[in-house]
């Protein structure tokens, strides 16, 4: 069978990875070579729910991302959010600005909580658009939720500026930016919250999971109650906890079995996020001059891409996916505008022209472990033979 015809038969997200010339599927997951043992371990022990290692993880990952920052390990992305918009005093009524264009998880908890979304345009790299956020403060405006897209830290001083300015409160949604720096500072550092997510194919993976990252230290114990039903974790354990639940908790936590895959991740992670930012260099480093194609985020100098995604802006895209798909290659959109969707109350055309402008014309293409350079070499010889 030809590899067209393989190609056509085949789903793309069933094509192996192997030889450029015999299929590059866009994601694959980052499992670290000691995972396997160190979940045996776990399995063989007391604890496979909260128990130490999500302590060790939390410990390990503070130390390498977050300091002087806490963390607090939960059972996902959205998880995480959720836990920031509560401990930031967020409430039903209040309003809070966040990109239009993310994962969904970004602002669903909003829903679960009466909170109404401002949505903000994105900029050209498809980051939140500085300049509408601070046109849409209003003096219900309670906090400011940012998302760096596809590893690219957004314009951080700008926001923490409107923060400070009018006492609203500065949420990251890091999910795609475990790694990234922004003018000599690591992610997360600085914000009053930010959120990473360890989804089966980021960066570091726990399977499902995410880490809230929390600048006030005296939040962090109410935060942990609320991570779990709202009780006293802690004291219960030690038996002196009073038998009673002042606040409305949830079942957020992680689990040792999950802490474990982690803290394999953390251990290799230098090596890892070495080679997505190699590919990601790669890629600007053969596609530059090409017509018809753009690498987004490839003009800054004061940030560090995380290098989760590789996103273009390309003429004709549906031309391009269908010219990748016919010789092996993998592509997709993989996010969208959220007022597209019902439940966020639909579209309003020509309210957020950057992204109407943009949403046709932007492409991911395959950046992960599994990719080589090899690999990236190959495709941007097929994107120069034209589409």
């Amino acid at each position: 069978m030809s590899l067209e015809m393989a190609v056509k038969e085949t789903p793309m997200n069933e094509l192996p990875i192997m030889a450029p010339n015999e299929g590059i599927v866009l994601f694959y997951p980052n499992i670290p070579k000691n995972a396997a043992t160190a979940v045996a371990e776990v399995l063989n022990t007391r604890w496979i729910g909260q128990g130490p290692k999500v302590e060790e993880f939390e410990r390990q990952f503070e130390e390498k991302f977050s300091n002087p920052c806490k963390a607090l390990a939960v059972g996902s992305g959205t998880d995480a959010l959720h836990l920031a918009y509560i401990l930031a005093g967020l409430e039903e009524g209040d309003e809070v600005i966040a990109p239009v264009f993310t994962c969904t998880a970004t602002n669903i908890p909003f829903l679960y909580m009466g909170v109404k979304i401002v949505f903000a345009d994105v900029d050209d790299n498809l980051n939140i658009n500085v300049e509408h956020v601070r046109s849409l403060i209003t003096s219900k405006t309670k906090a400011i939720v940012c998302v760096h897209y596809g590893g690219l830290p957004c314009d951080m001083q700008e926001l923490w500026d409107l923060g400070k300015e009018h006492d609203i409160k500065i949420i990251e949604d890091a999910a795609h930016a475990l790694g990234a720096t922004y003018k000599g500072q690591i992610i997360s550092s600085q914000s009053d919250f930010t959120m990473f997510s360890f989804q089966a194919i980021k960066h570091l993976t726990t399977g499902d999971g995410g880490m809230l990252v929390i600048k006030d230290p005296e939040l962090v114990e109410k935060g942990k109650r609320i991570r779990w039903f709202g009780i006293d974790r802690s004291s219960k354990q030690k038996g002196i906890w009073e038998n009673d639940i002042t606040e409305i908790g949830y079942k957020y936590q992680m689990t040792d079995i999950a802490a474990s895959i982690g803290l394999a991740g953390i251990s290799e992670f230098d090596d890892h996020l070495a080679h997505r930012q190699n590919i990601y260099k790669l890629y600007v480093k053969c596609l530059e001059g090409v017509e018809g194609i753009r690498v987004i985020g490839k003009e800054y100098h004061d940030r560090e891409h995380a290098a989760w995604l590789l996103t273009a802006e390309v003429d004709r895209r549906e031309d391009l996916m269908l010219h990748l798909r016919k010789n092996g290659i993998e592509s997709g959109q993989v996010h969208y505008r959220n007022d597209r969707y019902t439940i966020f109350g639909g579209r309003e055309v020509g309210k957020f022209p950057k992204m109407d402008y943009i949403e046709e014309r932007y492409i991911v293409l395959p950046l992960h472990a599994k990719v080589t350079e090899e690999h990236v070499r190959y495709i941007a010889d097929i994107i120069k033979k034209g589409w």
